[in-house]
């Protein structure tokens, strides 16, 4: 191929893709940047779902600095506020989604390996996924972004809030404790995956899984042991010394023994989840979520003599064997026994609604309002360490708020406004009101590419050559006159 084939197809190229990504763009919502400071709001007239202490009726907040400055009945507006009428509205604390991969489209399991500690969900994020628009649409502010399940001991996890229209580096919440994904059962031991033509990857047993896990982390407490000493010795005076090699695999894992990385693992069966309690124990950590969990009624007591917190489904059960005793009042009957629980999504479209999935706990379980709120609010704000900043509507907390029109327990409730830090990121009148401007210039886009790729067709046609149609007539006439082609 020459080499002005070479560049004439490359522009060829680089123009398409243009084409294809501005059609994109105009497709999806527009965020633009948010303002050095968040502005001052006073939502009005509102019914106040705090949480942490109750319902306040034709209640008011008041929002400074991305905090929320005052929460009340007679709470007044500044004079330079701007002012959000409630109108008799709900307004409950953000959601937060202990289980996500938004984000992270096509970055979610590094499976090559048992143990990739090393891979890390935050140096992947993507916050133009429009599933962070869509989340917030249903009123969800926080999630916890996973690494799959595809290892015993997986990737590094990361909590973000879901600051539309900010660059990566923007979404994660400062201050957030870091945590690692295990899995255990027939993910990682690779059940429902592998095929032909692949190679067979260890562990292939529910056995294995555990001792993939044992394994680690006896290497990582003999490498925090040979660090500590040499520390201890650096501190203690000693000169020239060399330090121990570092291994990237193994630093998560310390940091899981230190206390400084949460560990998150996806888990069904009681089994295998008391399994991972007693390598826990054995080695000195602690786990703080079992992510999934639908065999946890089992073990509900187990669970809340080691402080460990559940993320489950609301009713998802017998979609494969692992889950055939899942049942749909896990959530509550956990709950009773005194265990941590939050009600995960681990699905784009369902986080959008995770309001009337906590709503099931009341038919399912018999849960109290106020119970099936926390399941989505401070219960995973408790579970990933985060419930001094989110999870409840107190103030000093960040002003990361849902108004709906009904309440968020009902079948009825649709999000009118999803605010974070204080700034209004999804707003559903504005939403429809944007919505025929972009059809509009999605449809002239899509007409341009089509012009252009028509006119690219004529300009490729050599000079004399005969469209099909005109050759076929030609032929046709030939065979008529007996003429020979």
């Amino acid at each position: 191929m020459n080499k002005r084939l070479i560049v004439i197809l490359t522009v060829f190229v680089a123009a398409t893709l243009a084409v294809a990504a501005s059609k994109l763009v105009a497709a999806t919502p527009k965020a633009s940047p948010a303002p050095e400071a968040a502005p001052m709001i006073l939502i009005q007239n509102a019914t106040i779902l705090t949480v942490s202490h109750g319902t306040i009726e034709h209640g008011s907040i008041l929002i400074k600095d991305g905090k929320i400055a005052e929460v009340g009945e007679s709470v007044k507006a500044p004079k330079d506020a701007q002012v959000i009428d409630a109108n008799g509205e709900f307004v409950m604390p953000g959601i937060i989604d202990c289980h996500s991969h938004i984000a992270i489209d096509g970055d979610v399991n590094e499976g090559s390996i048992a143990v990739s500690s090393i891979a890390n969900t935050a140096d992947v994020l993507n916050p133009e996924d429009i599933d962070i628009y869509r989340d917030l649409a249903g009123g969800v502010t926080t999630a916890n972004i996973l690494h799959g399940s595809a290892n015993p001991i997986g990737g590094q996890t990361v909590v973000i809030k879901l600051r539309w229209g900010q660059p990566a580096s923007k979404l994660p919440f400062e201050g957030a404790m870091p945590g690692i994904k295990f899995a255990l059962g027939e993910n990682p031991k690779h059940s429902n995956f592998g095929g032909r033509g692949r190679e067979a990857r260890y562990p292939a047993t529910r056995m294995g899984v555990e001792e993939t896990i044992r394994a680690a982390f006896s290497e990582a407490r003999d490498y925090k042991a040979k660090w500590d000493d040499y520390n201890k010795r650096v501190n203690a005076g000693e000169r020239n010394m060399i330090p121990p090699r570092r291994d990237l695999r193994l630093d998560p894992l310390v940091e899981v023994l230190e206390g400084k990385r949460y560990v998150h693992s996806h888990c069904y069966r009681e089994d295998e989840i008391l399994m991972l309690l007693r390598v826990a124990k054995e080695f000195g950590f602690k786990v703080r979520t079992l992510q999934h969990v639908l065999e946890g009624y089992k073990v509900a007591d187990e669970l809340a003599a080691a402080g460990v917190g559940a993320s489950t489904f609301s009713d998802w059960w017998s979609y494969k064997e692992e889950a055939w005793n899942a049942i749909p009042y896990n959530a509550a009957l956990l709950t009773r026994r005194g265990v941590v629980v939050s009600i995960n999504s681990d699905d784009a479209e369902e986080a959008t609604h995770l309001n009337q999935e906590a709503a099931k706990t009341i038919k399912f379980g018999g849960l109290s309002h106020d119970e099936a709120l926390k399941l989505v609010t401070i219960n995973p704000a408790l579970q990933l360490g985060i419930d001094k900043r989110v999870g409840s509507i107190d103030t000093g907390k960040d002003a990361d708020l849902v108004i709906y029109n009904h309440d968020p327990l009902s079948a009825y409730a649709v999000v009118q406004k999803t605010l974070v830090d204080g700034r209004v990121l999804f707003d559903r009148q504005k939403d429809l009101a944007d919505r025929p401007t972009l059809e509009k210039e999605k449809k002239a886009l899509i007409d341009k590419e089509k012009k252009e790729q028509k006119d690219e067709k004529k300009s490729d046609a050599k000079p004399g050559d005969k469209k099909p149609e005109e050759k076929g007539k030609a032929q046709s006439d030939a065979a008529a006159a007996g003429g020979a082609l």
